[in-house]
């Protein structure tokens, strides 16, 4: 389906001001950067659950989802960023390459350190809402390693089966191999946490109960 307005994917002028509105958030709040922001949005979207906007949107201009002063631009901060949710959602949705927003931020760092924010703000949505590592299912355990290798082992506390992974795999040879590998961690997570529909067989008798809609198809 053509994207609406309101769900349409941000351009860069759209980014710029994305970023505008997150450095006008004021101390003591903590906000996401877009790198991060990036990162959350997709850890959110990863749940088993739906995580409803309410819970999620608070956290994007504080980490501890205080509130903002009155006179803050929130409305417009939340339909830009609500945007990106969609893009990402209906790419998760059909297992879709999409871009994350990944930047070098500084020309002699490592692949780990150019993506480390945006993998940061993907651990903060699995720290707020858990439902993906609370799941004891194994296919989830070398997805989420090719992304918190990027943390130092010191900061993966109880965390034994993730680093033993973690130990097995070569780190990303340049910034491309990085990010493909997000992208692809992200798949491979969802095809358990969000699994795809199985097309029914060619043939196949119309479900009863279809409201009279006279064999209409597709998604909403």
């Amino acid at each position: 389906m053509t994207p609406t307005p309101s769900t349409a994917p941000l351009d860069d002028n759209d980014l710029a001001r994305l970023q505008d509105l997150l450095d006008q958030v004021p101390e003591p709040l903590e906000p996401l950067d877009a790198m991060a922001l990036d990162g959350y949005l997709c850890g959110v979207l990863l749940q088993p659950a739906p995580v409803p906007p309410e819970r999620w949107l608070q956290f994007v201009t504080d980490i501890e989802g205080r509130a903002l002063p009155a006179s803050y631009p929130l409305a417009e901060l939340h339909a830009l960023v609500r945007r990106r949710h969609a893009e990402l959602d209906r790419a998760i949705a059909d297992r879709q390459w999409f871009d994350p927003w990944i930047y070098q931020l500084e020309e002699d760092a490592t692949p780990s350190e150019t993506v480390l924010p945006w993998v940061a703000g993907f651990a903060a949505a699995m720290d707020l809402f858990p439902g993906v590592m609370d799941s004891d299912d194994p296919e989830l355990v070398e997805p989420l390693a090719l992304l918190y290798r990027h943390f130092d082992a010191d900061d993966l506390e109880d965390a034994d089966a993730l680093l033993a992974v973690i130990d097995t795999l070569e780190p990303a040879r340049d910034l491309a191999e990085a990010v493909e590998d997000l992208v692809r961690s992200l798949m491979l997570m969802a095809d358990v946490t969000r699994p795809r529909r199985a097309a029914p067989p060619r043939g196949s008798p119309p479900r009863a109960g279809g409201g009279g809609g006279g064999g209409r198809r597709g998604r909403r």
